[in-house]
């Protein structure tokens, strides 16, 4: 969610919408799933989760990304913390990711820890088993200056016809240039400017079944 300093939440059928982008956060029929397929099927997850593994995204939203693979780390048994490190430039209110995660009971012991994440996202999120980081700002602006480098990444911004700046080729060439040897992406979105950047970056991609009634979607791998 890049280019603005405000952005709104609507409302529909209880799915949230950013007015900004006129596009839902989430899959209208089942988030939580979708996030599965996508996210965490995507990149071999929670297969390749070892300690410290470092998961990167584009635009925390939500926050149901992390909730799902919160859910999977614990799930599989790995010991320590997971990194978690987002690039976000417009947080979601509180009271507004409250409201949007109320429809996953899955989700329920984990909605305080994403509200006081959102009510101050400019510091840093430590549990037993997380350790996050949301970097606000435009990511174009904020991942080249980042250190750090990622084992699996979210590309999970909003539609490529409405919200292109998340998906230029010169920010999709960052993502590269922060991704460990062998390091993964996956993404709902199939667009072919997209996985041409992605590939142009170095990625070796892949379209592969989407979620739901999306047919395709893209995941790749960096050799």
């Amino acid at each position: 969610m890049q280019n603005g300093q405000t952005d709104k939440t609507l409302w529909r059928d209880a799915i949230p919408v950013s007015e900004r982008f006129d596009d839902p956060y989430y899959s209208l029929e089942n988030g939580l799933a979708e996030t599965r397929h996508v996210f965490l099927d995507g990149n071999d997850l929670p297969e390749r989760l070892v300690p410290g593994f470092h998961i990167a995204e584009l635009g925390f939203g939500t926050g149901l990304n992390l909730i799902a693979t919160r859910i999977a780390w614990r799930h599989s048994g790995v010991k320590g913390r997971l990194k978690f490190t987002s690039f976000e430039a417009f947080p979601m209110p509180p009271e507004d990711a409250r409201k949007a995660l109320s429809v996953f009971p899955e989700a329920a012991e984990f909605v305080e820890d994403i509200a006081e994440i959102l009510t101050d996202p400019s510091q840093s999120f430590i549990s037993d088993d997380l350790e996050l980081e949301i970097v606000t700002g435009d990511a174009r602006k904020t991942l080249p200056d980042w250190e750090g480098k990622a084992d699996a990444w979210f590309l999970d911004g909003f539609s490529p016809a409405k919200n292109p700046e998340l998906w230029q080729a010169d920010l999709m060439a960052e993502v590269a240039r922060h991704t460990a040897p062998e390091g993964s992406f996956a993404t709902y979105t199939a667009a072919g400017d997209v996985r041409r950047a992605l590939a142009s970056a170095g990625f070796e991609v892949s379209r592969v079944k989407g979620f739901g009634r999306k047919r395709h979607m893209s995941v790749g791998r960096l050799p």
